[in-house]
C-alpha cells in the first residue's frame, strides 16, 4: 500500500501525518495536565504555541516528502507537498488571526 504512486494517496498521507504528529505532541507535552479543550484554549491564548505545534506537524510531512521523492514516487510526493503548503499557510493565518 505504501508503494503507491498516486496524487490522492499523497494528499491523504499529507493530511494524516500532521494529525498524528499533533496527537503525539499533545500526549508528550500536555496530556497529564490539560484536557483537549484546555489544550485548544491554551493554544488560542498563546500565539507562540501555534508555531511550536505546527513545526513538528510539518516536519512529519517533510520526512514523508523526502522518502517519496527519494524513491521516485513523484505523484505521491506532489500530493504531500501540496498539503504541506496548505498546513503551513493555515498555521500562519491562524497565528496572525488569534
Amino acid at each position: 500500500m505504501l508503494k503507491k504512486d498516486n496524487l490522492r494517496f499523497g494528499i491523504l498521507l499529507g493530511f494524516i501525518a500532521p494529525l498524528l504528529s499533533l496527537v503525539i505532541y499533545y500526549y508528550a507535552k500536555f496530556y497529564p495536565l490539560y484536557t483537549v479543550n484546555d489544550f485548544l484554549t491554551f493554544v488560542a491564548q498563546n500565539k507562540n504555541q501555534v508555531t511550536a505545534i505546527s513545526v513538528p506537524c510539518l516536519i512529519a510531512n517533510i520526512a514523508l516528502f523526502t522518502i517519496y521523492i527519494n524513491t521516485r514516487r513523484d505523484k505521491t510526493a506532489k500530493g504531500i507537498f501540496a498539503i504541506t503548503l496548505v498546513y503551513a499557510i493555515a498555521a500562519m493565518l491562524l497565528k496572525f488571526s488569534l
